[in-house]
């Protein structure tokens, strides 16, 4: 006993000591995680993928906003044909003085009104861009490049930034390239002036798009056509709606592959001979426009059974429905009742006129004697299904013989075909930008154009504008707590959510770390392990238990194999062995409860009780010993 109350009390402080360590681990683990989670929501959008670390180095020569977001007007790092900050002047572009075609007069001008001016949420300081103030107004600016591109052996990137800052009802935010020719006159940009590439978001309705429209040569007639890419399979509603500052790149290589970004993330991307629509080259055969369709061109897969006949008992002017015989009219049923009469509280108006209104009669309103009834007025018996109807016969269908197909026009070799094998190096030249628009919503913000042909001068361009705006944009939206309530109020039942999911966490908690109600019986278990001692007489006896047994488990199995004879040999000889053990360990017993018994106040007397009455087992194990032997 005493053994295994020695053994029991490390095992019962290993298992608390467990139980407490992983109790501080859950706590520092949950303490940690809330940490990480307020500093994502506010980090969360703060990184720019592949943004220049040094452009958060830049020398300070402007305002500095509450945030200590310091803007810098951007400075191309690399050769570009075009940039654009939008932070002094409007100078280089030109307002157009042209008519819209095919227009009403009132609406053809366009005369809609353009500003530079900051961002009306998450300004930053110094930073300003060009923004579309007038609604229902066509609207048309441009400025001529620093230098015309030409589709060579340079890929073209386009990169501006777009805010629809009171979001946008019916309206588009793209930009036109405009072809270089000889012309151009930037006082009358309209809606037709030729253009090489547009290229941005545009949304009408629930139609909400990203235009990437090339103008395609056709080389044998020389007319341009549009070719479109195919829509992003990317959700762009959000874009749209956020009422944050966007980044949209576009990017055009010389092995005729594209891609288009928003905010620096690829939504879309192909090629200009596979993912255009209609495609750049025109299909190698057409269809015959003189080729017609036979007379006798059956194509009719199947037809009706000619041999079929209609069966003798089939008669088609029974009914669908017939009155149900069975029906019986309920009881309380108000015969005489009407369902409706007039309104008894009505009043005919002061101003009613019976010459030129007529006579006047109250509104009428549901009777409310027919409310505690099944029923008012005159009872007729509901109608039921008649399974006598069978309706008008046809006949059965069966495979026609005589279907040939659908017929289609035979194919000839197309007179316009050609193959354009690389239309990037046949697109025209690039000499002005222009942003030509209508829109239902104003305050529509346009900054930071930059057109060049190294990836690495538009992301630092990015980094210096957009990224200052992204990050102060990310600064001011509301803590995680203030989201989940507003999102509550919009949907109440979010707040059941809340609840069962803070209250799993607490439960469990308490469950498992909270430290259980010690009993009576612990405190007289720990208080029996600390007053007794252990000795060297202890130690010494539990070593000889175990040999003991060992031996007796020897003996045991020695003892299997002896036949029936000499089994009641040894049955009678251990027999007497047991009687005296038996004795001997009795006498030890009583000796050793006497000793407890007599417990002495000092403590050193009691272990020397204790270790005494140890010797009485310690003596009868030596002597089973012997006999055995």
């Amino acid at each position: 006993m005493q053994k295994q109350l020695e053994l029991t009390v490390p095992r019962m402080t290993r298992m608390h000591s467990q139980w407490d360590w992983l109790c501080l681990s859950l706590l520092i683990i949950s303490s940690v995680t809330a940490e990480i989670e307020d500093g994502g929501v506010l980090g969360a959008d703060v990184e720019v993928e592949d943004f220049d670390e040094e452009s958060q180095q830049a020398d300070v020569d402007k305002e500095e906003s509450s945030l200590g977001v310091v803007y810098q007007t951007p400075k191309p790092t690399g050769d570009v044909y075009f940039a654009e900050p939008f932070d002094g002047e409007l100078t280089g572009w030109v307002l157009s003085k042209a008519k819209k075609e095919d227009t009403d007069d009132t609406i053809a001008k366009y005369d809609g009104r353009w500003e530079v001016e900051e961002l009306k949420e998450n300004t930053v300081p110094g930073d300003k861009g060009l923004v579309l103030k007038s609604a229902a107004k066509h609207h048309a600016i441009s400025a001529m490049l620093t230098k015309a591109f030409i589709f060579d052996k340079k890929p073209l990137i386009v990169q501006y930034e777009v805010n629809f800052q009171g979001g946008i009802d019916c309206g588009g935010a793209y930009i036109k390239l405009l072809s270089s020719t000889d012309d151009l006159d930037l006082e009358f940009f309209f809606d037709k002036t030729p253009y090489t590439i547009m290229f941005g978001p545009d949304k009408c309705g629930e139609d909400y798009k990203l235009h990437f429209i090339i103008r395609h040569r056709n080389p044998k007639t020389g007319e341009y056509d549009e070719k479109h890419a195919k829509r992003p399979d990317v959700d762009l509603k959000k874009f749209y709606l956020d009422k944050k500052t966007h980044l949209y790149t576009l990017v055009l290589k010389p092995d005729d592959t594209f891609e288009m970004l928003i905010d620096q993330s690829v939504i879309s991307k192909g090629s200009l001979l596979e993912d255009m629509v209609p495609p750049v080259n025109p299909p190698k055969e057409i269809d015959d426009p003189t080729d017609k369709k036979p007379d006798d061109w059956d194509e009719r897969p199947k037809i009706p059974d000619p041999n079929a006949v209609k069966p003798d008992d089939w008669d088609e002017d029974e009914p669908s429905k017939i009155e149900d015989l069975d029906a019986v009219k309920p009881e309380g049923w108000l015969d005489y009742e009407p369902q409706y009469v007039p309104d008894p509280s009505a009043k005919k108006p002061k101003d009613w006129d019976e010459e030129m209104d007529g006579e006047w009669e109250a509104p009428q309103v549901p009777n409310p004697k027919c409310a505690t009834a099944p029923g008012c007025g005159l009872w007729v018996r509901p109608m039921k299904n008649n399974p006598k109807y069978k309706g008008k016969w046809k006949a059965p269908m069966i495979p026609n013989p005589n279907y040939q197909g659908i017929w289609s026009p035979r194919k000839i070799p197309n007179p316009d075909y050609f193959e354009d094998p690389h239309p990037f190096e046949m697109m025209t030249p690039i000499s002005a930008i222009g942003l030509e628009l209508w829109s239902m919503t104003s305050d529509i913000y346009f900054d930071n154009f930059i057109i060049c042909s190294e990836k690495e001068v538009a992301d630092r361009w990015a980094a210096d504008g957009w990224g200052l705006k992204k990050l102060v944009a990310s600064a001011n939206e509301p803590g995680m707590f203030s989201q989940l309530v507003t999102a509550a109020e919009d949907h109440p039942w979010l707040w059941v959510l809340y609840i069962l999911t803070l209250a799993l966490p607490v439960g469990l908690g308490v469950l498992f770390c909270w430290p259980a109600k010690k009993t009576d019986e612990d405190f007289d278990l720990k208080k029996t392990v600390i007053s007794m001692p252990v000795t060297k007489g202890g130690v010494k006896q539990g070593r000889e238990e175990l040999e003991d047994d060992e031996i007796d488990l020897e003996e045991e199995k020695e003892n299997e194999d002896i036949g029936e004879d000499g089994k009641m040999k040894d049955e009678s000889k251990y027999g007497e062995d047991d009687d005296e053990e038996n004795e001997v360990a009795g006498r030890s017993q009583e000796e050793g409860d006497e000793t407890n018994k007599s417990g002495s106040e000092d403590e050193m007397t009691a272990a020397d009780e204790i270790a005494g009455s140890g010797d009485g087992p310690l003596k009868s194990v030596r002597k089973r010993r012997v006999q055995k032997d």
